[in-house]
């Protein structure tokens, strides 16, 4: 299913197993990061359709980040585009890009370690398994 190069089904996969990993991640380090945050689940709490708009706006940015990722690896060449060089590319994308801006933003917010590392592995893991679909699934 490629339209003008792209192929959107696996730009949309990948966005919805990003989303997943992050419910995964969350739940598993869901304590730890409201502590390393400084919140409490309370503090966090929306009401009425203010619940979901973080989770809106979340699937949307992993929708233009499988996108970019996308043509990112679809420049490789042809005969390039293997999960294994999928995998690659996100983990060069989460380096560059990711770690060095979630470093940069908590040492001046002088957030606790512990949330650069929750929060930079979660951006980690979704960019290798974007990575992997889109290597796997073609660009």
């Amino acid at each position: 299913m490629a339209f003008a190069g792209m192929n959107y089904m696996a730009i949309v996969v990948a966005a919805v197993f990003g989303f997943l990993f992050g419910a995964i991640w969350y739940g598993a380090f869901g304590k730890a990061w409201l502590s390393a945050l400084g919140k409490t689940k309370e503090q966090l709490a929306a009401s009425g359709s203010q619940k979901i708009v973080p989770f809106i706006v979340s699937f949307f940015c992993l929708l233009v980040m499988a996108f970019v990722l996308a043509g990112t690896i679809g420049h490789l060449g042809p005969g390039q585009v293997t999960p294994r060089n999928g995998a690659i590319s996100g983990a060069f994308v989460w380096a560059g890009f990711i770690l060095t801006t979630t470093l940069t933003n908590n040492a001046f917010e002088r957030a606790k370690p512990s949330l650069t590392l929750i929060n930079a592995g979660h951006w980690l893991g979704v960019l290798l398994i974007q990575g992997l679909i889109i290597g796997w699934m073609g660009v």
